[in-house]
Order: structure tokens, then C-alpha cells, then sequence
């Protein structure tokens, strides 16, 4: 099969190849959480398996405690490290060329401004799947979808949590149950907003262990707003410059994330310790093309190029993660 211009299939592959890290900093920037834990280097690729594994430690060493002079000390084995478990998921755009657009774009120039603008629609494909799938559960396209902060975090009290997250069952194990408030604790309006707050904020705290980023939506946005009217607000200029207007809550940035197109979880604020939340994509499909040989579609006159990912947003300390609903 001949086209106008031959290297127009080297072009696209070629493109996305030299733009890999470029729409990977798009992508992390066009997501708040992303842009965190990339800051914080929880940003970790895997080489292989079957599922991402997670560390984690579920309990303490119960060796441990107090002795006098000659007591024997206990040495019993320990089983207190062990590790949640995440199926790799994948997605995909295509970057389609026909042969007519390639006779139309004939000259060298005009070919590549038709693909640069073809992988920037890509890219922005991209950053939205992956924010989507970001604030998703993982029942997105069949099941096939990121396990996002829905599945983490979920909107239940936290006693009657009963699903399986990251292979972990938290019927069994409470230490895998996120912070929730008690039943009737809602944020309705500007005056209850900040004693809902408080009392989640103290849910989720474990000495130093605390949430360092608050992801709300519109509508809890502006609650959190309307209850500091009165006061002035600080703005962390460095996330301004993300794209994301922030205050703060103690001394953690609270980011608006959502409004006209968003992807955000609607009425809904989630308390977020970042240590414990991970990027994880594999090494090899981290926003690059799926192959870089010529596809061509056998019954059409058409080049194709796939701009591709693979990974999932995981968690080691799900205790640690709060949610807050709106009525």
C-alpha cells in the first residue's frame, strides 16, 4: 500500500516517542492528586507480574513491649508486613491518518503540523481518561477502568465498609477501612462545613501522620469558601501555578477540582494522605506508542498510531484516607 508521503507513519510514532515525557507532565498537571504525588515522588513505575503490588504494614510486632533485668524477651515470628494487590489496567487513543488527508498535506511541513495537532487532541484524550478513571471505583469500561478514589475511599460509614479493596477484604481487616463521617454528619451548608471538617480531620490523624491534600468539589468547594468569608485566605502560589486554586485547612492545600467538564466526584470532599497513595505505571507504557512498526487497517485507507498506558492508582494506608458527602 503506497501514500503520498511514506514517512507520515514514522512521523506519528516518532512524535508520540518524543513527546512521551511531555504529555505525561500534561496528563499529572491536568489532575491535582497526580500533580501531588508527583511532588512527593509516589510516582512509581513497575517492570512486571501479573498485578501491581502495594507494601503495607497491617499490624504492629506484638514482641514488642516492656521487660526488667533478666526476662526473657520474646522472639516469636512476625507477620506484619504483607501487601495490597491491583490489576494492571490499560487504555489507549489511536491516532488515525487517512490517505486522503496525507494527498492533502502532502508537503513535509503541513504533514507534521496535521500530526502534531492530531497527538495534541491525544494527549488531552488522554489526560481526561486518566482523571476519569482517577476519581472512578474501577467499573468503568466493563471493570477495565483505573481503580480510582471511589473503590479507596468510599462513601460508607466507616463501620459497615464490607467490599474488597486491592484484594483486601475490609469485612476482615478494619486497619483497610477509610475515615468516613458518623451517620448525619453532612456537609449541607457554609455553617455546618467546618465542624464536619474538624471532626474528620481528627478521624484521620495519627501523630504525624495526616492529610496534606483536600480535593473537593464545587459544591463542598463552596461551602469551604463560604465559611471563611469572614477571614482572609492564604493562597499556596506553587499550585496556583498548576492550575489549581488552593487554601488551606490546617496545613493542608484544599483544591477545587472539577467545574465545567470536570471529572471530580460531585458533592463530595476527600481527605487525602498522600504518603500512602501511588501512580504506578509500567515502565514500558507510560504514555508511549503501542508499537512503533506502520499499522495500516486492512480494509481501509488509513494509517494508525496508539498512544498507550498501563498502571493504577494504588494505596498502602487506606486508614489514613477520609471522605466527606454533601446532601
Amino acid at each position: 500500500m503506497a501514500f503520498a508521503n511514506s514517512s507520515v507513519t514514522d512521523l506519528m510514532a516518532t512524535g508520540i516517542e518524543s513527546r512521551t515525557g511531555e504529555i505525561a507532565d500534561n496528563v499529572t498537571k491536568n489532575n491535582a492528586l497526580l500533580a501531588r504525588l508527583k511532588e512527593r515522588g509516589r510516582m512509581k513505575t513497575f517492570s512486571g507480574g501479573t498485578q501491581i503490588f502495594q507494601e503495607l504494614s497491617f499490624q504492629e510486632n506484638s514482641n514488642g513491649g516492656a521487660y526488667s533485668g533478666y526476662d526473657l524477651l520474646p522472639v516469636q515470628a512476625q507477620d506484619v508486613i504483607s501487601a495490597a494487590a491491583f490489576a494492571i489496567k490499560q487504555y489507549a487513543v489511536p491516532v488515525v491518518v487517512s490517505g486522503l488527508e496525507m494527498l492533502q498535506n502532502a508537503g513535509k511541513e503541513r504533514i507534521i503540523d496535521l500530526v502534531d495537532s492530531r497527538l495534541e487532541v491525544a494527549e488531552a484524550t488522554m489526560a481526561n481518561l486518566i482523571t476519569q478513571g482517577i476519581y472512578g471505583d474501577g467499573t468503568g469500561y466493563g471493570g477495565k477502568a483505573i481503580t480510582g478514589l471511589d473503590a479507596a475511599v468510599e462513601a460508607t460509614l466507616t463501620a459497615n465498609q464490607t467490599s474488597t479493596y486491592g484484594g483486601i477484604s475490609r469485612t476482615t481487616w478494619a486497619f483497610w477501612r477509610n475515615q468516613y463521617p458518623a451517620a448525619g454528619q453532612t456537609m449541607n451548608t457554609a455553617a455546618t462545613c467546618q465542624a464536619v471538617m474538624n471532626t474528620l480531620w481528627g478521624t484521620c490523624v495519627r501523630g504525624a501522620d495526616r492529610p496534606d491534600l483536600i480535593i473537593a468539589d464545587p459544591i463542598t468547594w463552596g461551602y469551604y469558601m463560604a465559611s471563611l468569608q469572614a477571614i482572609q485566605r492564604f493562597v499556596d502560589v506553587k499550585k496556583a501555578n498548576l492550575g489549581f486554586p488552593t487554601i488551606l485547612f490546617m496545613d493542608a492545600d484544599v483544591v477545587l477540582d472539577g467545574g465545567i467538564g470536570g471529572f471530580a466526584t460531585t458533592k463530595t470532599m476527600y481527605f487525602l494522605n498522600t504518603k500512602y497513595l501511588f501512580f504506578r505505571p509500567h515502565k514500558d507504557r507510560n504514555f508511549v506508542p503501542l508499537s512503533p512498526n506502520r499499522r495500516y487497517a486492512i480494509n481501509q485507507d488509513a494509517e494508525v498510531q496508539i498512544l498507550a498506558w498501563a498502571g493504577n492508582l494504588t494505596c498502602s494506608g487506606a486508614q489514613f484516607q477520609g471522605r466527606v458527602t454533601s446532601a
